[in-house]
């Protein structure tokens, strides 16, 4: 079982650690409900090392990555991000990644930390001439400091103008507290932050240095159980759960990273197939009337006949109501549609709801 830089530091704080993709990580310190009300309110700090970082440069480095990925990353321009997701011919998802524009012919792919082997095998079985592909993540380790007040703690410990890096924009050179580092704006939990990538052997004295900053506006060190309720509030999917294999990002709802125009890539003739004739299923979000907390796998059904499945599910922190997404028949995805939850062999009455469930103002 793999453990990150910070294994220790976790231990030290109390935290209760799980395996999660192959790797032992903090599901919680003090609690969820508090780790995700903290991240709401102030700013909380998660470890996320685990992710997998692939490097692809070479002077087809663009064209190949074009290939690969659904999204048109030839309009990014050095410094900024992209998110996409990466199909396999039927245009079901391999992974979702993120793709940092380092250059010209540079970037660095940012995997899900359970998909990075598979995403590499992936990756270099197309490899094509002209393009160097290398698992640099051995090389990186990964903070995210999310949350309202998540800039102003960050500006204690650095003079770059925060405030000019845009969202999915990062500034490769960041020196916080004399430590160098990547910074990007982006994040997984429905508020503004950041994602700062680190040395392995530097990223102890960062985590500390952070908390430290953070103390008096109540920055709180947050496990992965807060980050997937608040990732879930604000609609953002999880691999193994909104996306994967069997699940194109047409019925996640994703289509607006599915550029049909940009060019060939793996998985677009299914995908333009799914254009034309409308998916056969659509990812929804729904709320709970009847007392019940769905869970992922449960069933749905309408009319006296199974339609689906939940993706996630779970009691939502902030709007103190049970809530899920799930994929059904797109004959259920209208607003209003009344279905059932089969929780615990009993089912019971929820209702479709416009996504995201939570936006920050």
């Amino acid at each position: 079982m793999k453990k990150t830089p910070l294994y220790d530091r976790h231990l030290k704080l109390g935290a209760k650690m799980i395996e999660f993709g192959g790797w032992m990580m903090p599901v919680q310190y003090e609690g969820i409900l508090e780790e995700h009300e903290g991240v709401r309110n102030a700013a909380g700090l998660f470890d996320v090392s685990h992710m997998g970082e692939i490097l692809i440069r070479g002077h087809e480095a663009l064209q190949f990555i074009q290939k690969l990925v659904t999204n048109d990353i030839s309009k990014a321009a050095a410094g900024q991000a992209v998110y996409s997701p990466m199909c396999n011919p039927e245009g079901g998802v391999v992974d979702d990644l993120l793709i940092y524009r380092l250059g010209e012919q540079e970037f660095l792919l940012v995997v899900n930390a359970a998909n990075t082997e598979k995403d590499y095998r992936w990756i270099t079985e197309h490899k094509e001439a002209g393009v160097h592909i290398e698992d640099v993540s051995y090389q990186y380790s990964l903070l995210a400091l999310q949350g309202p007040k998540a800039e102003s703690i960050l500006k204690k410990l650095t003079d770059e103008p925060l405030e000019e890096i845009r969202y999915y924009r990062f500034r490769p050179d960041v020196e916080i507290n004399g430590i160098k580092t990547l910074v990007s704006r982006s994040g997984y939990t429905g508020e503004d932050g950041f994602e700062i990538y680190v040395s392995p052997d530097k990223v102890e004295k960062l985590w500390d240095d952070l908390l430290e900053a953070g103390k008096e506006e109540g920055l709180k060190p947050a496990g992965l159980g807060a980050r997937d309720t608040l990732r879930f509030e604000a609609a953002l999917p999880l691999y193994g759960h909104e996306l994967s294999e069997e699940i194109s990002p047409l019925e996640a709802g994703l289509g607006r990273f599915v550029k049909l125009n940009k060019g060939e890539f793996i998985g677009r003739s299914a995908l333009a197939a799914q254009d034309v004739q409308g998916v056969k299923r659509k990812l929804v979000g729904f709320e709970m009337t009847d007392r019940g907390i769905p869970r992922h796998g449960y069933d749905i059904y309408a009319d006296g006949d199974k339609i689906g499945f939940v993706t996630t599910g779970s009691y939502s922190p902030t709007l103190r109501k049970n809530i899920g997404l799930g994929l059904v028949k797109a004959g259920y995805s209208e607003t209003g549609t009344e279905i059932q939850v089969a929780v615990r062999n009993k089912n019971l009455k929820a209702v479709v709801v416009k996504t995201p469930f939570y936006k920050r103002k």
